[in-house]
C-alpha cells in the first residue's frame, strides 16, 4: 500500500522478457490433445500446435488417416516434440502405458481436446458417436467430466450450411461439446462465405480465454478505449497518443473472465477481441452517446479512454487555408461533456448498480492527481498511469485508487495488467454484492 500523503513513484523501467516480470504463459501446464481431421485447414494446424506450445503448453497431436493428406505427422511430430499417434492399432506406448490402449492412456492425461479442423464428416461421426479411428475413440473414450473437447469447424461454405450440419453441430453442443465458431472469407475451394477454420492466432485466444477463470460470470461490462478527435476541419483535428491497446487489452481480459463485453473505441486500428461486441466512434460527443445509450444495460463501466477535454466550438465545413499573411486561424473551443462523472453519478453509479471505473492519464503527481479526480467524478476505483511512460506501448505500470489509499501494479504486458485489474473488479463487485445482502 502507498501512504496517501507521499508522491507515488512507479516503477517505469523497461524489462526485458515474460520471465524478468514474473508472468506466467498463458497456458502454462496444461496439456493438450490437438486432433486433426481431414481438410485443407490443416495447414493451420501446424501454427497452431507452434503457438499453443510457445503459450506453455504441451501437445499431442492425433491425426486420422484423411488429415495425413494433406500434412505430414513428420511435420507435427517436429513442431510438437512428441510421437504423433495416426491408428487405434498403433502399439506404441501412450501415456506411458504399453496397452495397445492408445484412445484411453492419451484421452486420460489431457486437460482438453481440441479438434482442428473438425471436417464435416468428423462432426457428423462425433454426433452420431461413431468410433472407428483412433481420434473419434478418444473423444467418445475420454471422461467427459474431466476432459472438455473443443471443435474447430472447416469446410466449404455450403457443407457448414447444410441442415444435417447444423444439427450435428447443435446436438455436440447438447452433449458438452464446445464449438469455437468458423471464419468468413475466401475458401480452398475458390467460394466465399462461412466455413473457414479460425485462424491459428484467434483458436490460441479461443483457448486461453476457455482456461481463464469466469471471475465476471454473468456480468455485462462496458469498455471505452482509444482517443477522440475532434474536427477543425474537413482535413484537421486536435487528437493524443493514446492507442486503446490497455482499453482493448481489458476488454480481452473481462471477456475471459466470462462477461459479456462491449467496446466503444476511438480511432485506432486495433483488432478487436474474441467475443467482444465493439462500436468505433469519432469525436467526444460520438462516444458520449454510445455510452449513455448502453451503460443502462451494463454492470460494470471500465472508462479507459483518452477522451479529449475540448472541441473547436465552431469545426469549419471546408479545409482552412493560409492566407500568406502568417497569422494562424482563431480558434475557439467549447468543453466536451464529461462521460464518466456523467455515468458514474448517474442514479445506477451512485447506487453501485453499476460499477464505475475511471483512468487518469496523468505527467506528473500521479497519487494525488488520480485520488483528486476519483473524488471529483465520484468513482469507487480510479486507476493511475504516466500517460507519456505508457501511450502506444505494450506495458505499464498502474496505480489502483480507492477510498482506502492506493495500491501499486508493477510495469508488466498491458494484458497482465488487465487481468489483474479485472480480478480486482470482481473481488470488489462481490464484496458490495455481500454488504448490500447483509444490510437487507
Amino acid at each position: 500500500m502507498i501512504h496517501p500523503t507521499t508522491n507515488q513513484t512507479l516503477d517505469t523501467q523497461p524489462l526485458q522478457c515474460e520471465e524478468d516480470r514474473g508472468e506466467p504463459l498463458d497456458l502454462a501446464g496444461k496439456h493438450l490433445v490437438l486432433g486433426l481431421s481431414g481438410g485443407i485447414a490443416c495447414y493451420k494446424s501446424a501454427e497452431l500446435c507452434r503457438a499453443l506450445i510457445k503459450a506453455g503448453a504441451t501437445v499431442q497431436v492425433v491425426m486420422t488417416e484423411a488429415a495425413g493428406q494433406f500434412i505430414t505427422p513428420v511435420t507435427m511430430q517436429a513442431l510438437s516434440g512428441r510421437p504423433v499417434y495416426t491408428s487405434q492399432w498403433d502399439s506404441r506406448p501412450a501415456g506411458g502405458v504399453a496397452n495397445s490402449m492408445a484412445h484411453i492412456n492419451l484421452s486420460r492425461e489431457a486437460d482438453a481436446i481440441l479438434i482442428a479442423p473438425c471436417s464435416a464428416d468428423f462432426l457428423a461421426k462425433l454426433a452420431h458417436g461413431r468410433a472407428d479411428d483412433l481420434l473419434s475413440l478418444m473423444c467418445l473414450a475420454r471422461p467427459l467430466d474431466k476432459v472438455p473437447l473443443l471443435l474447430a469447424p472447416a469446410m466449404n461454405r455450403e457443407m457448414y450450411a447444410h441442415p444435417a450440419t447444423q444439427r450435428n453441430l447443435a446436438q455436440l453442443q447438447a452433449d458438452g461439446a464446445t464449438v469455437l465458431g468458423v471464419g468468413t472469407g475466401f475458401q480452398a475451394c475458390g467460394e466465399t462465405g462461412d466455413g473457414r477454420m479460425l485462424e491459428p492466432e484467434q483458436l490460441l485466444e479461443d483457448m486461453i480465454a476457455f482456461f481463464a477463470p469466469k471471475v465476471l460470470a454473468g456480468q455485462r461490462v462496458l469498455v471505452t478505449a482509444g482517443p477522440t478527435y475532434e474536427a477543425i476541419d474537413p482535413v484537421r483535428g486536435i487528437t493524443n497518443l493514446s492507442s486503446g491497446k490497455m482499453g482493448f487489452a481489458i476488454a480481452r481480459a473481462a471477456r475471459e473472465a466470462g462477461a459479456e463485453v462491449t467496446l466503444v473505441a476511438g480511432p485506432v486500428s486495433l483488432s478487436t477481441p474474441r467475443g467482444v461486441i465493439r462500436i468505433d466512434v469519432k469525436s467526444a460527443q460520438n462516444m458520449l452517446e454510445a455510452v449513455v445509450s448502453l451503460a443502462p444495460a451494463a454492470s460494470v463501466f471500465i472508462a479507459t479512454a483518452a477522451v479529449a477535454d475540448w472541441r473547436p466550438a465552431a469545426p469549419s465545413q471546408q479545409k482552412i487555408k493560409k492566407d500568406g499573411s502568417g497569422q494562424a486561424p482563431s480558434l475557439t473551443f467549447a468543453e466536451n461533456v464529461d462521460i464518466l462523472a456523467t455515468v458514474a453519478q448517474s442514479a445506477a453509479g451512485q447506487s453501485g448498480v453499476l460499477f464505475c471505473v475511471g483512468f487518469a492519464a496523468e505527467s506528473h503527481d500521479l497519487h494525488e492527481n488520480a485520488q483528486a479526480k476519483r473524488l471529483r467524478k465520484k468513482v469507487p476505483l480510479l486507476v493511475g498511469n504516466i500517460g507519456p511512460d505508457t501511450f502506444g506501448q505494450d506495458h505499464n505500470a498502474l496505480l489502483l485508487v480507492d477510498a482506502h489509499g492506493s495500491t501499486a501494479l508493477p510495469r508488466a504486458s498491458k494484458l497482465f495488467l488487465a487481468r489483474r485489474l479485472v480480478r480486482e473488479i470482481a473481488t470488489r463487485i462481490k464484496g458490495t454484492s455481500a454488504n448490500a445482502q447483509a444490510t437487507t
